[in-house]
């Protein structure tokens, strides 16, 4: 039986590219993707969400645009590193798709509560505004969540919005807070990990050589997304962050990793939006996160490069 799950977005190149893996893999049944304000404002990752849909020819997926702004200050975004619409790179058609109408957040609300217990996966790409104004106006789902598998923070890696915040959880580390403390199991994949995902050329020649539509247009996002990393970090490549968590849902073998301690810092300047994460079990503080560590970066774009293909 397939996994049931809901995509918490605001694409982004990588966001798209774990959205395109899980619509070409049969074992993830989306119900639905959820668009939030991130690495671009919210009108433009409910945009590239119906994009992606339709480049995977997938109109009937539902999306919902959710929260715009961060729960306690302004929105940060990212328009650094995605470029201006947050998709830079292909020439994708406006889509054709509507957004839902309704919030996302009473979509996930509502699917929570209409879903038996434990059969719907939470799969946050992005801040977690969304996820945590769920939680806070309908604090029954939380125990009704099967997982949340979420994209963010960082351990060894540190940070790449500050010194010690990952992007994602920086930019509203109080709907962060909430959701790191909410109870449902969580899956944490951080900067530690996705790092070690990189888009060499050989592995973007391998999207390319898929030669449709969705291979040529993620060659074309990686291409572009690729320019910054390789500025900032000197790598081979771009990492792409958000398909880890589609893979781990699809192949979690692929990564270790350690249920840990992981609190969020929300009160100082200095490491505002900082995964504490106790790696080393030096607190006496409860485990609440599987904390991934490492990769096959190899067995990974095998696997997305598959399931590109199918679409």
């Amino acid at each position: 039986m397939a996994e049931r799950i809901i995509i918490d977005t605001d694409p982004g190149q990588d966001d798209a590219v774990a959205i395109l893996l899980a619509l070409g893999s049969p074992e993830l049944e989306v119900l639905g993707i959820t668009a939030v304000a991130g690495n671009v404002p919210l009108a433009l990752t409910a945009l590239n969400a119906r994009k992606v849909c339709e480049l995977a020819g997938r109109p009937d997926i539902k999306v919902f645009a959710g929260c715009d702004r961060p729960l306690r200050q302004p929105l940060v975004t990212a328009e650094h590193v995605h470029g201006k619409t947050g998709l830079d790179g292909p020439t994708l058609p406006d889509p054709q798709m509507p957004l839902q109408p309704g919030h996302a957040v009473d979509f996930i609300i509502d699917t929570l509560r209409a879903e038996p217990p434990g059969t719907v996966t939470l799969c946050p790409l992005g801040p977690l505004t969304n996820i945590a104004t769920a939680f806070e106006q309908a604090p029954d789902i939380a125990a009704r969540v099967k997982q949340i598998v979420l994209m963010g923070g960082a351990y060894f890696e540190v940070g790449n919005i500050t010194p010690a915040a990952e992007f994602n959880i920086y930019v509203d580390p109080e709907a962060a807070e909430i959701v790191f403390r909410a109870g449902a199991p969580l899956v944490v994949i951080p900067l530690d990990v996705t790092h070690k995902a990189l888009v060499t050329k050989p592995r973007n020649d391998a999207f390319r050589a898929i030669g449709t539509p969705v291979g040529t247009a993620v060659a074309e996002m990686t291409d572009f997304f690729e320019r910054f990393d390789r500025e900032k970090y000197g790598s081979d490549g771009a990492p792409l962050h958000d398909p880890c968590v589609t893979a781990w849902l699809l192949k979690p073998a692929l990564f270790t990793g350690r249920r840990i301690n992981v609190e969020i810092e929300v009160h100082s300047p200095l490491t505002r939006g900082m995964t504490v994460a106790d790696w080393w079990g030096v607190t006496d503080r409860a485990p609440n996160a599987l904390f991934i560590g490492d990769l096959d970066a190899d067995g990974l774009f095998a696997l997305i490069t598959e399931r590109l293909a199918r679409l």
